[in-house]
């Protein structure tokens, strides 16, 4: 579905990630590990068209989407939940996720039925649907970011470090949910720091350190890899 072929991206002088190949299966929740600054959100802005690379080349279902516009990439259905949720804090609950639907927004059954399923997946959204973005706890906040994202109808859900700053057990629920969407058949791309909580759902993985992989592979030979265990786990 989306392959990552060899990409290398410059800020000015500095190499941000430097001859990344990454190949994302139909269906699959591949994770990013890796420590901040390593490389995973300067790759998810790649495939958002965010970021240009200078080398190599990005394909989604086959075809070149390097050299056109974030906007027509979210139409593909590629679609990415943001590092630090960059919600519209002012804007209520509902209107946030109207915001993410905004691509579809002639199909009116289909926007109706996508935040009945929000709502679905996180009740809480529902209850406070008439507040203000910013009046939410983190774990709210994140559960809203990501029910946006989903309100686009994504077939490629790209999440950026989801579970930072929050509680373990709203760390559980929302790996949960997440794992709820990829079996309804979005297939999800997953940044995080947090590997014990995603090798548990994800079907395989990339390490980045200094902006290239350096170790992948299914998700129990990187939970049973022990430079992986000791950098990221603890263990």
């Amino acid at each position: 579905m989306l392959n990552l072929r060899n990409v290398s991206i410059k800020y000015g002088s500095l190499t941000a990630i430097h001859d990344v190949s990454i190949i994302v299966n139909e269906g699959d929740i591949v994770v990013l590990l890796g420590a901040n600054g390593a490389g995973k959100s300067t790759t998810f802005r790649a495939i958002s068209g965010l970021n240009k690379p200078f080398g190599g080349d990005i394909l989604f279902e086959g075809k070149s989407i390097e050299k056109i516009s974030p906007d027509q990439i979210v139409q593909l259905g590629i679609v990415q939940c943001a590092e630090g949720r960059k919600l519209f804090s002012d804007m209520t609950v509902y209107e946030n996720l109207m915001m993410g639907g905004y691509v579809h927004r002639k199909k009116k059954v289909q926007i109706k039925q996508s935040l009945k399923h929000v709502y679905e997946l996180f009740p809480i959204l529902y209850e406070k649907r008439n507040d203000p973005a910013g009046s939410l706890s983190g774990g709210q906040q994140q559960m809203l970011a990501i029910g946006r994202a989903f309100m686009s109808k994504p077939k490629l859900m790209m999440l950026d470090e989801p579970s930072v700053g929050l509680a373990p057990l709203i760390v559980e629920r929302m790996f949960e949910v997440i794992q709820q969407i990829n079996k309804e058949g979005t297939t999800i791309l997953l940044a995080e720091q947090n590997a014990n909580a995603a090798l548990k759902i994800a079907d395989k993985g990339y390490v980045f350190e200094n902006g290239s992989i350096v170790l992948e592979g299914t998700s129990q030979e990187l939970f049973s890899n022990d430079r992986v265990r000791k950098a990221y786990i603890g263990a």
